[in-house]
């Protein structure tokens, strides 16, 4: 029994001392399951040195795929279009915008929108080789009615289309010829419609930058001074206001469902290739 006790007993020394040899040898290692339960209790993706949080979550990437969005593309842009401003014939720059344009087909299309003191200026701008490929210029006194609401499609139309545009009418006497309104490439239609940019919402910056509210207030305020100080002859003067909804005439329309589903209408990275 006396050797029993005492082989019991050296043991239990050596198994102590494996233990503390452990434990001394594992110290570091044992803060691992700590640094990833304070990772999970903060509810955050992977976190990159010096705090850099990466954002893992589809939207984002989706948005990081506009070229718009690339450092100094989009000031780059804004100076290009605003050197194109005629100064005797637009006047002087009030605001810019970045919005959407959809067309009578429901296409999207990435546009630069400039309100002077005598024009809406409507830019097609190239933000991959950062060139202006097309200019609209719309006389603010030619304006006659302004209409926001939500988009609305014919009753048997296989299209959808959320969230709410502005369109702007600048020939009350003037309606859409058939040929023009089943024409998807016609741009001889009296009005133009806007919506809301996809990247809008990724900073505060970006969101008063396509605000169509703001900018619908400020065409309206533009408009009604032009018509008062240039009437044009055989026009009623000022702007009518309407909140309805917009119509869009089309039914089938498989290239824009394509498009708009693909951003065809926008500068993006697609892969290797960038549009």
């Amino acid at each position: 029994m006396a050797e029993f006790e005492g082989g019991a007993n050296q043991s239990k020394e050596k198994q102590h001392q494996l233990s503390s040899s452990v434990g001394a040898g594992d110290a570091q290692p044992a803060a691992g399951p700590q640094v990833t339960d304070e990772r999970a209790a903060s509810g955050g993706g992977a976190r990159l040195q010096h705090g850099v949080s990466v954002d893992s979550t589809p939207d984002h990437f989706k948005r990081t795929r506009f070229f718009v969005l690339r450092p100094g593309t989009l000031n780059q842009a804004i100076k290009d279009v605003e050197a194109l401003v005629d100064q005797e014939l637009d006047g002087s720059i009030l605001g810019l915008w970045l919005m959407a344009e959809v067309d009578h087909w429901n296409n999207e299309k990435e546009r630069l929108v400039i309100i002077t003191d005598n024009s809406l200026l409507v830019f097609k701008y190239d933000f991959v080789m950062f060139s202006c490929d097309q200019m609209q210029r719309i006389p603010l006194n030619f304006v006659d009615r302004i209409s926001h609401g939500t988009f609305s499609f014919p009753k048997y139309s296989l299209l959808q289309r959320a969230g709410e545009g502005v369109r702007i009418f600048w020939d009350r006497q003037r309606e859409p010829s058939f040929v023009s309104t089943w024409n998807p490439f016609a741009t001889d239609l009296p009005f133009i419609t806007f919506t809301y940019h996809p990247v809008r919402n990724v900073s505060a910056t970006l969101s008063a930058l396509c605000d169509i509210q703001t900018f619908r207030e400020q065409l309206k305020d533009a408009a009604q001074k032009v018509h008062s100080m240039k009437p044009v002859p055989g026009k009623a003067n000022g702007v009518l206001v309407l909140n309805q909804q917009i119509p869009i005439e089309a039914y089938v329309g498989l290239m824009s469902f394509l498009g708009n589903q693909n951003k065809l209408g926008y500068c993006m990275a697609r892969g290797n290739l960038g549009f």
